[in-house]
């Protein structure tokens, strides 16, 4: 299992965020439901890519700082590094 820095507070991305200028983030769907995490060009831009999560799946993403992402409101996120 890989280490990870945290570097901010988890929190709910069910509005556009760039989970503070992240380059990776943890993403955690924190729901019995699988869920759509979509990646776009900047908060309130063209849909760069999109993903889906199933329930209670954790997955690291790595997208450009300005790029934003958003989920369902038990999706969470937050900035990490690798060790």
């Amino acid at each position: 299992m890989a280490t990870l820095k945290i570097l901010g507070v988890e929190a709910a991305i069910a509005s556009d965020s760039t989970v503070g200028f992240a380059n990776l983030v943890r993403v955690l769907n924190d729901s019995n439901a699988t869920q759509l995490i979509t990646i776009k060009a900047a908060p309130g831009g063209a849909v760069v890519g999109s993903v889906s999560l199933y329930a209670y799946e954790c997955e690291l993403i790595n997208k450009l700082p300005a790029q934003s992402i958003i989920g369902a409101s038990t999706t969470k996120a937050v900035a990490v590094s690798r060790g």
